[in-house]
């Protein structure tokens, strides 16, 4: 019934999922229900929604929070909310692509408070999507989103896996990743060919994981981490190399006084050990 409430709505505006930007737009109330209250809101929030789509979501939200920011790149979807008005009163709808929003603007309008996220976003999009909340991890509270199964597993990912890789790492250095929901193809509109799954990312408090590392170079981990995953079947030594940072042999020792093995592969480290050889390389680069 609501998968031919979905078409007919969008009929009527002359509509269609866009496979240009990857729409599939869930259609099972149950779900969208289940998704808002794993996000445990209440009137005192201001939620920023990210793909609003045909606002399965968003009426949710609207009940559960005080406030939704509903951000939705789409001016075909956004004429249909407002041409049959839709969404309840307090809903601010912007047309906005979150890959270009400015989220410190987005904190102002969140009351000044860190921002509470709940996404349901085209998965072309998701890894950007998921660096740049790390980018500005600092300005986030929670994130639940919803992503292919794959990806979502990836982020739960263990050192010496194949999923294990450059989002593990650079996620847990703020956050910490919880499985909550699996979700069919049958839930959406049209039917993706993969499946989805809802997970939480937990920005603040910061985990304790992350605010044990200490002080590190975010940006020359990254750098590491990219270069050494983007060279999986090469040493550690070798994809460290590879970022030009400094020569091979100080780079070699570097690796040793960080307490590694310099035949290691990345996708053995650990969190810990990523940071710690970061911050040893940083004395070298003073």
């Amino acid at each position: 019934m609501v998968y031919q409430k979905s078409r007919i709505l969008l009929k009527k505006q002359g509509l269609a999922a866009s496979k240009k930007l990857g729409q599939n737009f869930l259609v099972h109330q149950h779900t969208a229900e289940r998704i808002v209250d794993f996000a445990e809101l209440n009137k005192k929030d201001t939620i920023l929604e990210v793909g609003v789509g045909l606002g399965a979501l968003t009426g949710p939200l609207a009940e559960a929070a005080g406030q939704v920011i509903g951000l939705e790149a789409d001016s075909g979807i956004i004429r249909l909310h407002e041409e049959q008005e839709t969404l309840p009163d307090n809903v601010q709808l912007m047309h906005q692509d979150v890959l270009k929003a400015d989220f410190n603007e987005l904190v102002r309008l969140s009351g000044g408070k860190r921002l509470k996220i709940i996404a349901n976003l085209p998965y072309s999009i998701s890894s950007p999507f998921l660096f740049k909340l790390i980018e500005h991890n600092e300005l986030i509270d929670f994130v639940v989103v919803m992503l292919q199964k794959e990806v979502a597993l990836r982020l739960l990912a263990q050192p010496g896996t194949k999923a294990y890789g450059v989002p593990t790492v650079m996620l847990a250095t703020s956050a910490t990743v919880e499985m909550l929901m699996h979700v069919g193809p049958e839930e959406f509109h049209p039917r993706p060919k993969v499946d989805s799954a809802v997970i939480r990312l937990s920005f603040h408090p910061l985990p304790e994981r992350a605010a044990a590392l200490g002080v590190f170079d975010r940006k020359l981990l990254k750098t590491i981490i990219n270069n050494t995953f983007g060279q999986r079947r090469k040493t550690l030594l070798n994809g460290l190399t590879a970022t030009g940072l400094l020569s091979k042999d100080a780079l070699r020792e570097c690796v040793t006084e960080a307490e590694l093995l310099p035949t290691v592969r990345a996708e053995q480290l650990t969190l810990e050990e990523f940071v710690r050889l970061a911050q040893v390389i940083k004395t070298r680069l003073v």
